[in-house]
């Protein structure tokens, strides 16, 4: 069940929010129409900077749930803030700390709801786009939901890295892609492969939405030797532009007729942790 008080906020506070943001930078917004009226949607947007969980909400129509850590609740100030701007708070100690929030989290889209995360799991300080974890993607396949990329730029110059005040009159643009179903995949709940393939495609349709280049790393890790030794083996496999600074530099691809992406062929680390899933938080709505 979805904890009582989660989001009972969002409404009025997203009204007053959506013209002031609206005076403080130039928004270009494109695809908007992608994001169903009714229904449930995982929301997907590449990760910069932390003003990201405002503009996404602040341009929607409909109330957002998201996951985010539990030491967000630690500081008086956010302890009763957070969760009735719509955040689940999750213990990231994993196992049973954390698996009420995962409940809470498939209810929201079971019972018809947005629920956003951020596919690269944490911001990426490289200016690039970095390699997906399959939360969302797992999400999407055990309730049925469809996926939305979501491309944001221009929020980097408005909130560099480590800056609290953001830059204001600046442009940001948001573009909506379209919904990546995930019900074909129903049947194959618990299939790693399939949660690879399809966060791939949601990060290759993020590439074409933002223009950002791909690199096949964890934003929060660099690429471990065996797998650039093994990238370095399916060159001929994998359009690439070179291994630097110990990150494989690839086009993030669609899946192909076996439904596997090609860059799933590069070894990615087995899911961890609580953060390997669901990454850092999420948009605020």
């Amino acid at each position: 069940m979805i904890p009582a008080g989660i989001g009972r906020l969002q409404g009025p506070v997203r009204r007053v929010l959506q013209p002031l943001v609206s005076r403080l930078w130039r928004f270009e917004i494109e695809g908007l129409e992608n994001i169903p009226v009714t229904g449930p949607a995982v929301l997907c947007p590449n990760h910069a900077a932390f003003i990201d969980s405002v503009v996404v909400p602040a341009v929607l129509n409909r109330n957002l749930i998201y996951v985010g850590k539990a030491e967000y609740l630690d500081d008086w100030k956010t302890k009763h803030l957070f969760p009735a701007l719509g955040m689940i708070p999750i213990d990231r100690r994993g196992g049973d700390h954390s698996r009420a929030a995962l409940d809470a989290a498939r209810q929201v889209l079971l019972g018809g709801g947005l629920f956003g995360i951020y596919p690269e799991g944490t911001r990426s300080r490289s200016g690039k786009l970095h390699k997906g974890r399959t939360g969302a993607a797992r999400l999407a396949v055990e309730t049925g939901a469809p996926l939305i990329p979501i491309g944001l730029l221009g929020t980097a110059d408005i909130q560099p890295p480590d800056t609290f005040m953001p830059r204001f009159g600046l442009p940001v643009r948001i573009r909506f892609g379209k919904p990546i179903d995930s019900s074909r995949y129903r049947d194959r709940v618990g299939d790693h492969a399939v949660y690879r393939s399809l966060t791939d495609e949601v990060m290759y349709e993020i590439g074409q939405l933002t223009g950002l280049e791909y690199v096949h790393t964890y934003a929060n890790a660099p690429l471990e030797p065996a797998a650039v030794e093994q990238a370095v083996e399916v060159t001929a496999d994998v359009q690439h532009d070179s291994v630097t600074d110990g990150a494989l530099v690839a086009t993030a691809s669609r899946p192909d007729a076996n439904g596997v992406a090609v860059s799933s062929v590069l070894t990615s680390r087995p899911l961890s942790s609580l953060e390997d899933l669901l990454g850092e938080p999420v948009p605020v709505g």
